[in-house]
C-alpha cells in the first residue's frame, strides 16, 4: 500500500500524482496522511483504487469521483462526492452541506449526519445517511435514491422529479410537490440493497417511501404561482 503525506506534499501535488503517475504504476490501495481539513483532496479520481484519508478533509473531497472507492476516516466540509460518476465515497463521521450535490452515479455514505441541501440536483447517485439530513435537502432531486436512517428537515424534496429517498426517522417538513407514498415490495428490496452496501442493521419496514407528484413537471396558468 502506498501512503501520501499532505505534511510532505501539496493538494496540488498529491491530486497531480493520483491522476497522472497512479495509473500506470499498478497501486491499488494508497492512504492519505495529515489531511488537515484541506480541500478538494481526491478530486477527479479516474482509476480504480481504494484511498482511505486518514483524518478530516474539507470541502469536495472526492468531487467528480469516477471508480475510485474513497473512505474518510473523520469529517468533511461542504460538497463531498459533488458530481460523482460512480465508484463510493464513505465518510466515517459528519458532512457539511450539498453532500453528494448534482451526483450522477455510484454511492455516497455518510455514517453520521449531514448538513443542508444533502442530495440537491441528485442525478443517479446513490445516498445512503446513517444520521439525519438538515433542510432543503433532495431539493430538484431528478434520479437517484437516498436512504436517511435519521430525521429529515424542513422542505425535504422540494422540487423533485424523479429520484426517491427512504425516511426512517420524522420529516420536519416536504418542500414543494414532495409527498408520502405507499412502499412496495420493490421498495423494501431497494432499502435492503442500500443498506447492506452501507453495512447498517435496519429494518426496511422502519422506513417511508418520499417521491414528487408531478404536479410541477408542466406549467399551470389558473395556479395564480401557487403550488
Amino acid at each position: 500500500m502506498e501512503s501520501l503525506d499532505l505534511h510532505k506534499i501539496t493538494v496540488r501535488e498529491l491530486n497531480q500524482f493520483l491522476h497522472k503517475e497512479l495509473p500506470g504504476k499498478g497501486v491499488k490501495k494508497l492512504e492519505i496522511l495529515n489531511p488537515d481539513g484541506v480541500h478538494s483532496i481526491a478530486a477527479g479520481m479516474d482509476t480504480e483504487v481504494d484511498i482511505d484519508i486518514q483524518g478530516h478533509g474539507g470541502y469536495y473531497v472526492g468531487g467528480m469521483n469516477k471508480h475510485a472507492n474513497i473512505t474518510v476516516h473523520g469529517n468533511v466540509g461542504w460538497g463531498v462526492a459533488e458530481n460523482m460518476m460512480s465508484g463510493t465515497v464513505r465518510v466515517k463521521g459528519f458532512a457539511s452541506s450539498a453532500a453528494g450535490a448534482s451526483g450522477h452515479g455510484g454511492t455516497l455514505i455518510i455514517e453520521g449526519d449531514t448538513s443542508l441541501r444533502c442530495g440537491i440536483s441528485m442525478k443517479g447517485i446513490d445516498i445512503v445517511v446513517g444520521g439525519s439530513i438538515g433542510n432543503f435537502s433532495g431539493f430538484m432531486a431528478q434520479a437517484g435514491r437516498m436512504v436517511i436512517c435519521g430525521d429529515a428537515g424542513d422542505g425535504l424534496g422540494d422540487s423533485m422529479y424523479e429520484a426517491v429517498f427512504y425516511v426512517r426517522g420524522n420529516i420536519k417538513s416536504l418542500g414543494a410537490d414532495a409527498q408520502i407514498e405507499p412502499m412496495t415490495d420493490a421498495d423494501y428490496a431497494a432499502v435492503q440493497e442500500l443498506l447492506n452496501r452501507a453495512g447498517f442493521k435496519h429494518d426496511p419496514k422502519e422506513f417511508k417511501r418520499v417521491a414528487g407528484a408531478k404536479k410541477l413537471y408542466n406549467w399551470n396558468a389558473d395556479a395564480n404561482q401557487e403550488y
